[in-house]
């Protein structure tokens, strides 16, 4: 078994990380493209909602909705990879899917001039995911990278993600969209007599406090929406297919918390499932402790006597506790990262990151998460 994931970043288009909140997916999907970059790829790692210390550890002020290349001498040792970083724009995105299957420019305009749809492409349900999706499978096939790196969003179930471009089909071919539209598109205003007395009551309800305009906007948009939605529907299909390709590889993240290597059980278990390839499986921040007794709090004491040190009583007894406490945790890391691997076994590659003294705040400490992935290990400071 590949101790590490140096053949993925070596062999595969595009790498997806995956996993529930809180785990440092965001870390782990940048520290990948960059250790990607550091052995000669040309890297994308394009995230969806990174927070302000992911721009920073890649050398930027801030992250942007345009490619930004990262300067060389910030983090190249040799070679010729190149690192860029880009944010997801769902809106511009969902502009992009407009403008391409629209059957007009007229029709085009109206759509993105709508008042709901400038509400709602960035925000409605299932969008940020679906669009993330539709932005790699654009992007999988630009010549300017090797490799693309995916952070998927931070969602409140992580199967969200996958899910997308069935549940983008499941709301457009929903019973209630298509009952609206019919009482819209028939005679090209919104008519309660051509829907069910219990939807004309909940419309006639959202009317007295929206205005009928506003129902009306609604409808256009469902209708102008609904004419694209062969190509949407096509299109979802192809990047739902995309990603069972052999040149993608899933890698699921996921901390030694219980409840979160749960989630990675599930999260495997779904991606076999559906033939995607879970190749490799992170167990990140995982406390480490050495392997000797703990101090007693009287021996602690007498030290600090010694030294002089004020307090040495209280200060003995409390770093006592706080070893024994460390040990503990550790213990509980070392049962859970064990389960992990005996029931993520079929998973090919996993990899152990501790967790640090210190915050992933810059490139150089990216790059130790870098070196745990590759396998390739220079103990850093705190570790």
């Amino acid at each position: 078994m590949p101790p590490a994931v140096s053949d993925l970043l070596s062999s595969k288009r595009v790498i997806v990380t995956v996993g529930c909140g809180g785990v440092g997916k965001t870390t782990i999907a940048a520290a990948l493209a960059l250790a990607a970059a550091r052995s000669g790829r040309r890297v994308l790692c394009l995230t969806i909602d990174p927070a302000k210390r992911l721009a920073t550890s890649l050398g930027l002020r801030e992250m942007h909705h345009e490619a930004q290349e990262i300067d060389p001498a910030l983090w190249r040792t040799t070679g010729a990879g190149t690192l860029t970083a880009m944010m997801l724009d769902v809106r511009g995105t969902f502009d992009a899917l407009v403008t391409r299957y629209a059957g007009s420019d007229e029709a085009r305009d109206r759509i993105l001039r709508n008042r709901i749809y400038r509400e709602v492409s960035g925000s409605l349900a299932g969008t940020p995911e679906y669009m993330a999706m539709e932005k790699l499978y654009a992007l999988r096939d630009d010549p300017r990278y090797d490799l693309v790196v995916l952070d998927t969003p931070p969602t409140s179930n992580a199967l969200d993600f996958l899910e997308a471009p069935d549940k983008m089909i499941e709301a457009m071919d929903s019973p209630a969209i298509k009952a609206f539209l019919a009482a819209f598109q028939r005679t090209g205003s919104l008519s309660l007599n051509l829907v069910s007395k219990a939807m004309a009551k909940v419309l006639s309800g959202l009317g007295t406090f929206t205005g009928a305009d506003f129902l009306t906007q609604i409808a256009e948009f469902l209708s102008d929406l609904q004419a694209l939605f062969g190509g949407f529907r096509e299109r979802a299909a192809k990047v739902r297919d995309g990603l069972v390709g052999s040149d993608v590889a899933f890698v699921v993240v996921t901390s030694p918390d219980p409840m979160a290597v749960g989630e990675a059980m599930f999260f495997v278990d779904h991606l076999q499932r559906h033939r995607m390839n879970a190749e490799a499986l992170v167990l990140n921040r995982v406390r480490q402790a050495a392997n000797l007794p703990a101090p007693s709090a009287d021996r602690l004491a007498s030290l600090l006597e010694d030294a002089k040190v004020p307090g040495a009583a209280e200060l003995g007894a409390s770093f006592s506790k706080a070893w024994r406490d460390m040990s503990t945790w550790a213990r509980r890391d070392e049962f859970e990262v064990a389960r992990a691997r005996r029931e993520m076994a079929s998973v090919p590659r996993h990899v152990v990151v501790p967790a640090f003294d210190e915050d992933v705040y810059d490139l150089a400490a990216l790059g130790h998460v870098a070196e745990r992935l590759l396998g390739t290990v220079s103990a850093p400071p705190g570790c």
